[in-house]
This record gives C-alpha cells, structure tokens and sequence, in this order.
C-alpha cells in the first residue's frame, strides 16, 4: 500500500472507490463524491491544502484524505477529511492517511487543523486523538442521516504550534525535518 497524492490518472479508480461506499458513509461526506465532474477537478484545480489517495499493487484505491483550506479570515486552518475502505478499517490505512494529511498541512503553512465526526464513531475520534487532535465543539443535533436520524457532530482541532511534542511523538516531525518541541 502506497500513499500518494491524487493525480489525474487516479480519478477513475477514486469514482470506484466512492461508488463503492456503503449509502451510509455518503451521508456523512459534504462534497459530491460520486459526480465524475467533482473528483476530476480535484486533480487539477487549486493544490491547496492537499488530496492524497491510498492505493494497493494493483492501483485500487482503498483511501482518501483532503486538507482543504477554509477561507478568508480562517486561511491558517485547514480541514482534514478522511474515508476508508470498509474492508480496511481497523488496518492502520486511517492513522496513515491522516498522518499524511498532517505533514501535507504544516508543510503548506496551515498552523491549526479540524476535523469533523460523528460522535458515535469512536474509532475514528481515538485516531485522531492519537495523533494530538482535541475536541472543540460538540455539536447535538447537527446532522440528519440518509434515514433522518439526527446524530451530534464532533469537531476535533490540532494546534500545530502547541504541539509539536505530540507530532514527534508519533514520527510526523521526521517527516518534516522540524524540530521537535
């Protein structure tokens, strides 16, 4: 398994992955992940921020993760958005990917990262807070699933000045050729 970032000559396999998603995982992703026009543009409109995909030997992908940058006066934030192949979750893929999603933001110059999930995932809010992320907002009632269930988002926030020390920790230092601390 490789992690690179998303070109053009990964965009088909990237539609395959989204269309392959359990209906219940769309729910909880905001852009339009299974519209060909969406995907293409990401390979090759704004480099901003970030788009990495996972693929195995044989260019299937079985990741994704995007650090979008929100805008104006929040510019040094950017938004980290993760999704795993089902039949790879619980492999370490998710820790990967967000590990990259983290050295892909600081080298851009983004000093503070969020991310969003749903409360009840509590596997995804223990990688990330494995990897320094600390909750900001709970927020109940904030998303209504494809069956119209209402479920509270999280939103997790990684100051990347104040933590340093944690990113050593966990090998993204290296990575950068920062010092830690």
């Amino acid at each position: 398994m490789a992690v690179v970032e998303l070109g053009p000559e990964r965009c088909d396999a990237l539609l395959r992955f989204f269309g392959d998603l359990p209906e219940g995982d769309l729910t909880f992703i905001k852009e339009e992940v299974t519209d060909p026009e969406t995907v293409r543009s990401w390979a090759t409109g704004d480099s901003a921020g970030g788009r990495w995909v996972a693929v195995d030997g044989t260019d299937e992908v079985t990741g994704y993760v995007a650090v979008r940058p929100l805008p104006g006066w929040s510019d040094h934030v950017g938004e980290v958005r993760l999704v795993v192949a089902p039949s790879r979750r619980g492999s370490g893929l998710g820790r990967e990917l967000a590990r990259q999603a983290l050295v892909g933001a600081v080298s851009s110059g983004l000093s503070k990262l969020v991310v969003e999930v749903v409360a009840e995932q509590g596997p995804a809010l223990a990688l990330f807070s494995d990897l320094g992320f600390s909750g900001e907002a709970l927020l109940r009632d904030h998303i209504r699933d494809r069956s119209g269930e209402l479920r509270d988002l999280m939103v997790l926030a990684h100051h990347v000045s104040d933590t340093w020390a944690g990113m050593d920790t966990v090998g993204v230092a290296d990575e950068l050729d920062a010092p830690a601390g």
